[in-house]
């Protein structure tokens, strides 16, 4: 580490080229290609898959199926019909439209496509249009065309909404309009914390230099692999939380060996081989836990799991030689005017701050048990509306009201029922006639199936090889009684009625899709979570030497994820406060847990390694375990708590930029840091170190001859060499 900062100081202008060369290209590169993001589902070996392996038998349109959604606030939909016609005869020569149906029939004809898209009360109805493509790659601007003209319909006595994929994608947010707010507040919680402007600058310069060049890179690898379309947000908020941290702890501990009396390169190379190991321990951490959503073979996930990874990567390289080079720069002015005059006038500071963080760690050493109890009380009081998590995805239904996507979807269910925007597809394989009876019988039966609302004749396609019964519930895709429903139909009602013929009948359709997905992550959770935490208590027993400092973090990390997920439910499921947000209630995202698991370790293993590592230094250099606990907690309570309100500030900004998904996630991460920085760290870590004694650091002989050595920490020659370590 050593090497590289010496290398990164002393050729600065080099390495500031080199990253602004990456940067530019990157950038003008993606800028040329484009994005190719896609939601790519697939679920192999689940009913809902064997049912869309039976539907991929009928030719269909390639593309997305959207709605113009029409509500007459004056006398009947049909006395708008002309209107309508006229504009839907416009529509369907517009570009990537492949065809539209009415919803009216033409003078004269009396059995028509569109007749059963009208209403009962004839105040609702809505056109299909059919795109060539599916919606994620048909350009925006082609999208917006068919809005735009189906808009000239609307008028006093006539709304006119759009629903379906390809028109969502014209709602969902392009960045997170919030972002700006959470970097004011950054920049504000640096100014404090540091005293000096240029000081500010720089973690937050290098933290979005790094997303620049790390969101480019996302767009490159959506032409290599599917990536879901809220991925670049998602590592945006990823990145700017772990690169501001970063280069924020590297910053202190650089102006901490300044102010010690070190020379500039001497406080710069320091900190790198202090501070920086720790970075590149607890970046590295961070990319393998995200990393580890490769090994569920889930391709949805695979996607988000590469660029979250490259995103932290990038920002952990930026910030262990772009930071040092620009530190060299810098070079004393890193520190504030008054602190250069005081350092001039008085000369080095003591190696323990004095200050509040000095009088904490002495409270919390005087009072451990008492301290753990009311620590954990708050942990598990955020944690308890966990036990109501229930996993599913959330709809249309739950975008912002102001969106057209949420008012078709309202406009759909009040014209057609709740479950007219998730129906179900019933699907049989035929053989023979006694398949086609098989599913006649069920056809008749699914029609009086309690929780459903209408049934579409029996249809057999495929030239005579697969059977279609579209089947529409009388809730909502995103109700738990729907999925009640969906598990219903398999495990009782279609094996009964295909007792005798064997016929194999799946269900199908978006929502059966949704209900399978959470399903299947759901029993992956239990051993995703085994693997990553038994991963964290290997990787802190090889950089601490300790068996009981893994054993606490691994406890540390599942609280924190506990309260997060509890905060989570309470919020999105429960409705409590998301009026604020602009969310609706529903379920939790089925891939939200892993997904947050994964960020949750690597953010939790942040603030160990950082924290720990200042306490083993000590434990190093004293041999007093009580000492140690309290000088490491005086020295990183403040950056650690900066830190934290920083990562707080970025993650709840992410959260009022109007998409739900990365709602829940700046919610759930942001309150889970909240915790983990004001609760974990500083009170019950701590305060747990305190009670076990001297065996925070013990390790069977045997077990440290097998283990391998690698100091997150400078090494013991290193801490006497160097005043500004200890």
């Amino acid at each position: 580490m050593k090497s590289l900062a010496r290398f990164s100081v002393r050729r600065r202008w080099l390495v500031l080229i080199l990253w602004i060369v990456a940067f530019v290209g990157m950038n003008g590169l993606s800028i040329h290609l484009g994005s190719a993001y896609a939601n790519a589902f697939s679920l192999p070996n689940t009913n809902s898959s064997r049912a869309m392996d039976l539907l991929a038998r009928i030719p269909t349109a390639k593309g997305d199926s959207d709605q113009i959604v029409f509500q007459s606030r004056s006398g009947s939909v049909e006395s708008h019909a002309a209107a309508i016609d006229t504009m839907l005869r416009a529509v369907a020569k517009l570009p990537q439209v492949s065809g539209v149906v009415s919803p009216f029939c033409p003078s004269g004809v009396t059995v028509c496509p569109g007749a059963r898209q009208v209403s009962t009360d004839h105040t609702i109805a809505y056109a299909i249009v059919d795109f060539a493509q599916p919606g994620f790659k048909i350009p925006r601007a082609q999208v917006q065309q068919v809005e735009t003209v189906g808009a000239t319909a609307r008028s006093a006595t006539l709304n006119v909404q759009f629903g379906g994929n390809a028109f969502g994608a014209l709602d969902a947010p392009t960045g997170s309009p919030g972002e700006i707010f959470g970097l004011l507040a950054t920049g504000i919680i640096l100014l404090l914390a540091f005293g000096s402007l240029l000081a500010m600058l720089l973690p937050l310069g290098v933290a979005l230099f790094a997303i620049g060049i790390a969101s480019a890179a996302t767009v490159l690898l959506s032409h290599a692999m599917n990536i879901a379309d809220f991925a670049p947000i998602l590592g945006s908020l990823i990145g700017l939380g772990v690169g501001i941290d970063y280069a924020l702890f590297i910053v202190t501990r650089s102006r901490q060996g300044l102010k010690r009396g070190l020379s500039v390169e001497e406080s710069i190379v320091t900190a790198i081989n202090t501070s920086g190991r720790a970075v590149l321990f607890a970046g590295s951490t961070v990319v393998i836990a995200l990393a580890g959503m490769l090994v569920l073979h889930l391709s949805f996930l695979n996607g988000v799991a590469v660029s979250a990874s490259v995103t932290v990567a990038i920002t952990m390289l930026a910030s262990l030689t772009l930071l040092p080079a620009l530190l060299g720069f810098l070079k004393t002015r890193v520190l504030g005017r008054r602190e250069r005059r005081a350092l001039a006038e008085h000369g080095p500071e003591p190696v323990v701050p004095a200050g509040f963080w000095q009088r904490w760690s002495h409270f919390v050493a005087r009072r451990p048990r008492l301290l753990s109890l009311l620590a954990l009380a708050v942990v598990v009081l955020a944690a308890v509306p966990f036990f109501s998590l229930r996993l599913g995805s959330s709809d249309q239904g739950t975008n912002p009201p102001s969106t057209t996507t949420r008012q078709a979807y309202d406009l759909l269910a009040k014209g057609f029922g709740p479950g007219f925007n998730g129906p179900l597809a019933v699907v049989g394989e035929v053989h023979g006639p006694a398949d086609v009876a098989a599913l006649t019988s069920l056809d008749h039966t699914l029609a009086h199936v309690p929780g459903v609302v209408a049934v579409s004749p029996l249809a057999v396609l495929a030239h005579g090889t697969v059977g279609v019964i579209s089947v529409v519930p009388s809730t909502s895709p995103s109700a738990a009684a729907t999925t009640d429903l969906i598990n219903h139909l398999r495990n009782d009602v279609i094996p009964r009625a295909t007792f005798s013929s064997h016929t194999a009948v799946y269900v199908g359709g978006l929502t059966a899709i949704f209900a399978d997905f959470a399903t299947v992550l759901g029993a992956k959770i239990p051993l995703f979570l085994a693997v990553i935490v038994t991963l964290g208590c290997l990787l802190l027993m090889v950089a601490f030497r300790s068996v009981v400092v893994p054993l606490v973090a691994a406890a540390m990390n599942l609280l924190a994820a506990g309260a997060s997920f509890g905060l989570v439910v309470a919020v999105f499921q429960w409705g409590w406060g998301s009026r604020l947000l602009n969310a609706g209630t529903g379920p939790v995202e089925s891939f939200l847990p892993i997904i947050m698991i994964a960020i949750l370790f690597g953010l939790s293993m942040d603030y160990q390694v950082f924290l720990v590592s200042r306490m083993h230094e000590e434990w190093l250099n004293t041999g007093d375990n009580e000492e140690a606990i309290i000088r490491g907690q005086a020295n990183t309570g403040r950056v650690i708590t900066a830190a934290a309100l920083i990562m707080i500030s970025v993650f709840l900004s992410f959260a009022f930029g109007g998409q739900r998904i990365i709602a829940e996630f700046g919610i759930g991460l942001g309150g889970a840091v909240l915790i983990d920085a004001f609760v974990l760290r500083t009170v019950l870590v701590p305060a747990l170190m305190h009670f076990i004694g001297r065996a925070n650091w013990w390790m069977p002989r045997w077990l440290d001859r097998v283990v391998p050595h690698v100091a997150v920490e400078a090494t013991e020659e290193e801490l006497a060499i160097d005043p500004s370590v200890g």
